[in-house]
């Protein structure tokens, strides 16, 4: 039987995996990438002595990682190492007060008791909530496609259904926050996790409670070597399988006839294919691969999540209040997300987060020194004047460094490297420079999420951040599953 052959649009996270599952399915793959690297946005640099991640900084639920190794029948220890982390995150307010969120939820919730007076078990039971909403509601959510009949006529649906509460479809995540805690501080903590699909708590539905779940449940890691030891062990498993890869080289055209996709078109050669996964930015897909105008406009108009504003500084001294992952938190956070998704601008009080991997290994920084990866969330580029809102932006977030930090940090800054919503779209393709596709910000958003793959053009799928179930790595991983699956589906028939 002659091998089938699928075609890879992207190598970014989601397109690595594609590629590692599509192989081990039996099909001879090949991978199109514009830029002469793999992982997308997963990538990184060294400047000065100082080792920065460029893009993704969060690690969590590694068994994502694991799963593909284990089906490529690979030692996961030949090629990627990470460790656990027994705090999640550190919060830092503007009146003083810090919490240190511990990764073991009975830990965390004596913390906030202790530090803002919540209820000993108010954490607890927010947890245990979120960690029942996933494992019913999220799994579904997760592993099969909202856009297929068989995904909603299951007896796991029904069981789904029964485990979410009103506050979970009908109230904003903010409201359901504030239904579970009693000081701004803590509904602002539970509130931040909006931001990790770019969109806004004010709006959001409250079944983004969900999400705490993979970080103070499940717990957060580091991968050793940085973030783009995932990008370099997933990269080199897909090597060790056979994916062939085509780095500089832009995909121009997706070639289909009579409703079926055939192959593309790089550097005016055409290459074959049984089916075309892209990993591409899905706007970017039709409207420039497809030059289907008609489902461009249409995802064109669906609100887009947030961007970022990142400062890579090398910071010559060690801050020891700092860890892993820091949050220095907006005073008006209602404001900062008004200013995001109505002014498209940012706030001149913006919330900061802070990653150091140095906390966690030598030699990402010079002995005594330590990487700062700064970010602020940002709109979507629509025209602004970002030198201006970038020179703004900076002297604020150094300002408010120094007053939570008690601190004169400029000094420090040896290495200095800018990551704007223009340079962020420019690198990736991301439309508007978004760091997950659409927001979130309505009951369903996740319906209006494009799906993984095109009904109108038979043989073509879709993976990453801008299509069902979302952006970041657990999620880009998942829907590289999706994808997959149903290739595997239609293939049977």
């Amino acid at each position: 039987m002659k091998q089938k052959k699928a075609i890879i649009i992207g190598s970014g996270i989601a397109g690595l995996a594609a590629a590692i599952r599509l192989k081990v399915q039996g099909y001879e793959v090949n991978v199109f990438e514009a830029n002469e690297y793999p992982g997308g946005k997963l990538s990184s640099f060294c400047q000065g002595g100082y080792f920065f991640d460029a893009g993704p900084s969060l690690f969590t639920q590694p068994a994502n990682v694991e799963e593909l190794f284990l089906l490529a029948n690979e030692r996961i220890e030949d090629y990627f190492k990470y460790t656990s982390s027994e705090i999640a995150c550190r919060y830092f307010f503007e009146n003083g007060k810090k919490i240190t969120a511990y990764t073991q939820k009975e830990k965390f919730s004596e913390e906030l008791s202790l530090q803002l007076g919540e209820h000993p078990q108010a954490a607890i039971q927010y947890l245990s909530a979120a960690e029942k909403l996933y494992r019913n509601v999220g799994m579904i959510f997760l592993n099969f496609s909202l856009h297929k009949t068989a995904t909603w006529v299951h007896k796991r649906v029904w069981k789904a259904f029964s485990t979410i509460r009103y506050s979970n479809l009908f109230s904003t995540l903010n409201r359901h926050n504030q239904f579970n805690f009693k000081t701004p501080e803590a509904v602002q903590i539970f509130n931040r996790f909006a931001t990790y699909n770019g969109s806004n708590p004010y709006k959001a539905p409250g079944m983004l409670s969900v999400i705490p779940h993979l970080e103070q449940n499940e717990g957060t890691f580091y991968p050793y070597g940085g973030m783009i030891s995932i990008t370099n062990a997933l990269y080199n498993l897909a090597l060790k399988k056979g994916v062939q890869f085509h780095f500089n080289q832009a995909v121009n055209t997706i070639i289909h006839s009579n409703g079926r996709v055939s192959g593309i078109a790089s550097n005016d050669v055409v290459y074959e294919a049984d089916v075309v996964i892209s990993n591409a930015d899905v706007f970017h897909t039709y409207k420039y691969l497809l030059q289907d105008l008609t489902i461009a406009n249409k995802i064109e108009k669906i609100e887009r999540s947030s961007s970022a504003l990142i400062f890579y500084w090398g910071i010559e001294k060690e801050f020891h209040d700092l860890g892993l992952h820091n949050i220095l938190f907006s005073k008006n956070y209602q404001e900062e997300f008004d200013c995001l998704f109505n002014k498209k601008i940012i706030h001149s009080d913006p919330t900061i987060y802070i990653n150091v991997t140095s906390k966690m290994e030598q030699g990402q920084a010079p002995e005594g020194a330590e990487n700062w990866f700064v970010m602020i969330n940002a709109p979507t580029s629509e025209g602004q004047d970002w030198p201006q809102i970038i020179a703004e932006t900076r002297k604020n977030v150094i300002e408010k460094i120094n007053r939570i930090l008690k601190v004169d940090v400029e000094p420090f800054i040896k290495v200095e490297k800018i990551m704007d919503p223009i340079e962020i779209e420019k690198k990736t393709n991301t439309f508007k420079g978004s760091l997950y596709g659409t927001s979130s910000n309505s009951l369903f958003s996740a319906f209006f999420r494009p799906a993984n793959f095109a009904s109108k053009y038979k043989g073509l799928y879709f993976c990453g951040g801008t299509v069902h179930p979302g952006g970041g790595i657990p999620l880009c991983l998942k829907s590289a599953y999706i994808a997959t699956e149903l290739i595997k589906k239609d293939a049977s028939k």
